[in-house]
C-alpha cells in the first residue's frame, strides 16, 4: 500500500507541476509544444524512476529473506525508496513554486526561491 501511495503523491505533484506549466506558459503567451512534450516526457521519467525503486526495495527484501538478512534489507531497500521519493517530492515542489512565482509574480514566492537556491549554491 505504501507504493501505491508514493506514486500517487508523485503522479499528484508530477500533474501540478505540468499544469502549472501550462497556466505559465499561457499567461507569458509562451505556450510550446516541444517545451510540453519535454516536460510529459520528464514526469514520465519520474514515474518510471519511482516504481523502478518501489520495486527495488520489494527485491532488496526479498533477497533479504533468501540471505537470512531480513531486517537489513528492509531498512536498506525503505532507505533507497523514500531517498528517491524525497528527492523527487521536493523536485516538483520546487518546479511548481517557480512556476507560481511567474504566474502570479508573488514576490514571497521569489524571495522564497531565492534562499532556496542560495542555500543549494552554498552545499555545493
Amino acid at each position: 500500500m505504501k507504493y501505491i501511495i508514493m506514486l500517487m503523491i508523485v503522479l499528484g505533484l508530477a500533474v501540478s507541476d505540468f499544469v502549472t506549466g501550462l497556466i505559465k506558459g499561457y499567461v507569458n503567451h509562451d505556450l510550446n509544444s516541444a517545451k510540453m512534450r519535454k516536460g510529459g516526457l520528464n514526469k514520465i521519467a519520474e514515474l518510471t524512476v519511482m516504481a523502478t525503486v518501489c520495486g527495488l526495495e520489494i527485491g532488496i527484501k526479498e533477497l533479504g529473506k533468501y540471505y537470512s538478512a531480513e531486517h537489513l534489507a528492509e531498512i536498506t531497500g525503505a532507505v533507497a525508496a523514500i531517498a528517491v521519493f524525497c528527492y523527487v517530492v521536493l523536485m516538483e515542489i520546487v518546479s511548481i513554486l517557480e512556476n507560481y512565482a511567474e504566474i502570479s509574480k508573488a514576490e514571497w514566492v521569489a524571495k522564497f526561491l531565492k534562499r532556496l537556491k542560495n542555500v543549494k549554491n552554498k552545499e555545493e
